[in-house]
């Protein structure tokens, strides 16, 4: 395996943790709480959004930078708080990440969700050693579908983009990383299969997924 060339890049929400219906319900404690009207269908493809674009969804304007900070740090914390008795990994992820990194792979990650939420679930989980680097809304402008984010981790781990495998749970990820030049390999934890287009493959957890079948996809062997 040419491990030099090659590398693989993670999302977090819906990816390393299956966790739409707890953003979903801080989601609506959050509006509850502000008087916000919020349709819970609308928000399955919320997923991939920065903080920013969903509360001007939501507020129907465009907030200000500390307006932003102030609601989004309010709605995260309700998602903590919720998550906490439950968090957990999704399936066979772990022994994945051992392998790719054995292997000599760089992996690393690259989420729309804040910086003080990717260090509550790798923190949590203890796996924080496998990313590096990792992006997060913090280090990007544009959101998801913007390829920057994508772009932005291949740099830092000098990789050409075209030779990158990201993992994905959401549309506007899948954009993201196809809109980047990258190949796919899409999880059904926040949509359907058939809700998921322009993949390599889908997938339901990692428990079947070898190295050896990713890096074919990789190497054009699929």
């Amino acid at each position: 395996m040419d491990t030099k060339r090659y590398a693989f890049i993670f999302d977090m929400d819906g990816v390393i943790v299956d966790n739409a219906e707890y953003h979903y319900g801080a989601w609506e404690e959050f509006c509850r709480r502000k008087g916000f009207n919020y349709q819970r269908g609308d928000s399955r493809y919320w997923f991939g959004n920065t903080n920013r674009e969903i509360l001007e969804k939501i507020m129907g304007r465009k907030p200000g930078p500390d307006e932003i900070r102030e609601l989004g740090e309010e709605k995260e914390a309700i998602y903590r708080e919720l998550i906490a008795p439950d968090l957990q990994a999704v399936a066979g992820l772990e022994p994945l990440l051992m392998e790719m990194k054995a292997s000599g792979f760089s992996v690393a990650m690259a989420t729309s969700a804040p910086s003080e939420n990717v260090d509550f679930v790798l923190g949590t989980l203890g796996i924080r050693h496998y990313f590096d680097p990792i992006v997060d809304a913090s280090g990007v402008e544009n959101g998801k579908p913007s390829p920057e984010i994508y772009l932005k981790a291949a740099r830092l781990l000098g990789r050409v983009p075209g030779n990158c495998l990201v993992f994905e749970d959401a549309i506007a990820g899948i954009r993201s990383a196809r809109n980047a030049g990258m190949k796919v390999v899409g999880l059904i934890t926040t949509l359907e299969e058939e809700e998921l287009e322009n993949t390599e493959q889908n997938i339901s957890d990692f428990t079947r997924t070898s190295l050896d079948q990713l890096y074919g996809i990789l190497a054009g062997r699929k």
